[in-house]
């Protein structure tokens, strides 16, 4: 019937450890759980092709309640992507974060000192896995792979930076409020995050 299975296509890598900088501390293990909104974050860097090029999404999940609270996008992988996606989702909890753990990989710009500072900034904790285990930030992980599943990145074909910003940023605001997580009761994470919240605390811009 000339049919024909379909794969993913060959994976860019996007982790390159920095031999040069000693690694954070491993804070959470693999213990992806937390009782309250901004006791735990994570975050990772993945790539969405676009036309010729690539842009590159880092972002910041709340390891609470799943809600993507901060991320940037750009045609670069340089360590600003990972600090604004920071800088983001420090300014969408209004500042409140002393004492968050920011679990990542051992990527260059998450182990560079221009990172480093950044966290330092704004009181969050860096923690870092082992090398080459995605089991250590499985739960960033399982974001791109639910993102790139539902927008079917593999077998689409943006045309333009301004087209695939436009299709993520939407993604993204269904990812916060409307889709439902059975780990949360089947409920999104921005209505979680209601239930897990004080009343004093901001709503967040998704």
């Amino acid at each position: 019937m000339s049919w024909a299975g379909t794969c993913a296509r060959r994976r860019k890598r996007t982790t390159v450890p920095d031999p040069a900088v000693p690694p954070a501390p491993d804070l959470i293990g693999r213990d992806f759980t937390a009782t309250a909104p901004d006791q735990r974050w994570c975050g990772d860097i993945t790539y969405l092709r676009v036309g010729a090029g690539w842009l590159y999404l880092a972002t910041v999940i709340d390891i609470a309640t799943r809600r993507l609270v901060g991320w940037s996008i750009n045609t670069h992988m340089r360590t600003t992507l990972v600090i604004d996606a920071l800088d983001a989702a420090v300014a969408a909890r209004r500042g409140r974060v002393d004492g968050v753990i920011f679990r990542s990989d051992r990527g260059a710009q998450y182990s560079s000192s221009d990172f480093a500072d950044a966290c330092q900034r704004h009181g969050i904790r860096r923690s870092m896995g082992r090398i080459g285990s995605s089991y250590d930030n499985a739960l960033a992980e399982a974001y791109f792979a639910t993102l790139k599943r539902e927008l079917d990145v593999d077998h689409r074909h943006w045309t333009s930076e301004a087209d695939a910003r436009r299709n993520v940023f939407r993604w993204i605001a269904f990812y916060n409020h409307r889709r439902r997580h059975s780990a949360l009761g089947y409920l999104s994470p921005a209505d979680y995050e209601q239930t897990r919240t004080p009343a004093t605390l901001h709503q967040i811009a998704a």
